[in-house]
């Protein structure tokens, strides 16, 4: 088993089943910071299968759009953690 097959047969049904997993708990968070968290992780898993899709395909692209992912996942959640830090104050 060469790494082009580990990479198709057993990491992208693992990343799949972990997006599956993760959707769940953002549909049923108990609270909003539940949601946002596993927001933040659908992306983080996103980047992956595009780094594994960049990986099997050799077109090294599709790293610059995770990258730019990553950055905007970052933001986002520097943003909330603002947002709460604001909210809690308030009350």
């Amino acid at each position: 088993m060469n790494v082009h097959d580990f990479l198709y047969y057993v990491i992208l049904p693992t990343l799949t089943l972990s997006v599956l997993l993760v959707f769940y708990r953002f549909l049923r968070g108990p609270s909003l910071s539940d949601r946002v968290v596993a927001l933040d992780l659908l992306i983080t898993i996103g980047i992956g299968i595009i780094a594994v899709y960049a990986i099997l395909t050799n077109q090294s692209s599709f790293l610059d759009i995770a990258m730019i992912l990553a950055l905007i996942a970052f933001l986002g959640t520097v943003a909330f953690s603002y947002y709460l830090e604001k909210r809690e104050k308030n009350e």
